[in-house]
Formats: C-alpha cells, structure tokens, sequence
C-alpha cells in the first residue's frame, strides 16, 4: 500500500503500526538544534522520530517529545546499538542506557546498527530479550545484507521487523529488497536523498514535470516503493517540504525511470567491511 498521508503506517510483521514518514536526527546537534527540529517535525504531522546512541542525542529527543504536549503513544521512537556496546550482556545495559537517556519507559523499535561479525547474532538475542520484556515494541536491524538476514532467521526466536539501509535511485539494492519483502522484513530508508546529490538530470525532468523538488521525487518514489523513509534536516521550511509529497503520485514510467538510475553507488560506509 502506497502511503496517501502523513500520517499513514504500515503494518509490521509482528503487528505493530509504524508511520512510513519520519524524521532522522542523524547528525543533528544535541540540544537546541535537534529538539527545534523535533519540535517543527510533530508540528507539521510527523510522529515518527529516529535517533541512536551514536548519534549522542537521545536526550534531546526524548525531552523535545516530552516537550510537545503530544501523547507518547502517538509518537513512534527508534534508536539502535552502537557498534562498540554489540554483545549480549552489553546490548542489554547499552539499551537501559538509551532508555535513560531518552526518559522513556520504552521505544518503540529497537535496531543493531551495523552488522559486526562475530557479534550480531549475540546482540540479536539481546534484542529478544528486551522485546520479550516488553520494553521495544519492534525490533530490527539495520545495514544488514541478504546473508547476514539468512544468519539471523536461521535460528532467531524472534524476526527482525524493520531492516533500515542505506536506499536511494543511485542504490535500490533490489535483491535485498525482494528478499526482505519475500520474508516480511520492512525495508527502511536511510540517506533517501543521497546527501543532497540530486542534480541528476532525469529527477530534474521529473520535478518540473510534477511541480516539485528533486528530493520530493525521490521521497515519494521511496513510498511508492513501499520503503518506510526518514529523511534528516533540521531546518523547518525544508522539514515542512519533505514532507509535502502526498497531494502526487509519480506514473509507472517515471518509477521505472527512477529504478535506471542504479549504480550500485553508496555514500555511506559497505556493510560487508565490518
């Protein structure tokens, strides 16, 4: 299903309803900074927040959504494990940790951050644990390639929900993406407008033709695509922006067009180095 509003969720394969749009705080500075764009966000509809512990601004999060009146519940929260705290038992205190930070009783997903060989599997069965606590109503991974997934289902209790991955036209990553929808996995988005380089000339055709920019093509060929996406600003026109994208519907053809742009291209780090 295609998300018509802001407000719309998926349903993941444990039942629980996450928004496909949200905010990342990836580099958003803790303090002012993080808790005015937070603040803007939910203004404007949002009610999907993503942070982590390396991002060191939980608590930052946590106080601008305490802040804003809004119902806890309403809002959907996601931080990850840090590479470094990967291992069970310092997966279980790097969650508490999180949590404390954050001034939460719970999140509402909780992902690996990076698939450390040697560890990810340990850390996963933290995971489970803290799910069957009751203390993350989802949990997940995130940067995980088809192996890693096939490591992990071989023998987990629990499936992941969500796998959040580095996705944009320059990396549709469309192998790993039948696969996570072949085993109920939500793909989500990270980097969606690949860090501001959109100047390619078929999402400047496309945002002419549509009336839009090119980083509100891409997001709504992320949804249309069934990716949940979480693109990163702290500025509030350009949040405001991101999130205008449900009044169009981009035509089979120009989807396709999209798709073309692959080249295998990442921005961030390949997550078979670690």
């Amino acid at each position: 299903m295609t998300a018509k509003h802001l407000a719309d969720t998926v349903t993941l394969n444990n039942g629980v309803e996450m928004p496909w749009f949200g905010l990342g705080v990836y580099k958003a500075q803790a303090g002012t900074e993080v808790e005015t764009a937070i603040h803007y966000a939910l203004e404007a509809g949002y009610r999907h927040i993503d942070t982590a512990a390396l991002y060191a601004n939980e608590e930052s999060v946590g106080k601008a959504i305490r802040e804003s009146g809004i119902d806890r519940a309403s809002i959907f929260v996601t931080t990850k494990v840090w590479n470094d705290d990967q291992g069970y038992d310092s997966t279980l205190r790097a969650f508490d940790a999180s949590l404390k930070r954050l001034g939460m009783e719970y999140v509402d997903l909780y992902l690996v951050h990076w698939p450390i060989s040697g560890k990810y599997k340990e850390t996963w069965r933290a995971l489970e644990t803290i799910y069957e606590q009751g203390r993350a109503r989802a949990i997940g991974v995130s940067n995980f390639q088809i192996r890693h997934l096939e490591d992990i289902l071989a023998d987990c209790k629990v499936r992941p929900t969500v796998n959040q991955v580095e996705y944009h036209p320059l990396l549709t990553q469309q192998p790993l993406h039948a696969y996570c929808r072949e085993h109920q996995i939500q793909l989500e988005a990270w980097s969606p407008i690949m860090r501001g380089n959109l100047d390619l000339p078929v999402l400047q055709e496309l945002a002419r033709k549509y009336g839009k920019t090119p980083a509100q093509i891409v997001l709504r060929w992320d949804l249309q695509e069934e990716v949940v996406t979480i693109p990163k600003s702290v500025h509030r026109d350009r949040i405001i922006q991101n999130a205008d994208i449900f009044d169009f519907e981009l035509s089979p053809e120009d989807m396709e067009q999209i798709r073309g742009l692959n080249q295998n291209h990442r921005f961030g780090p390949d997550p078979d180095t670690y």
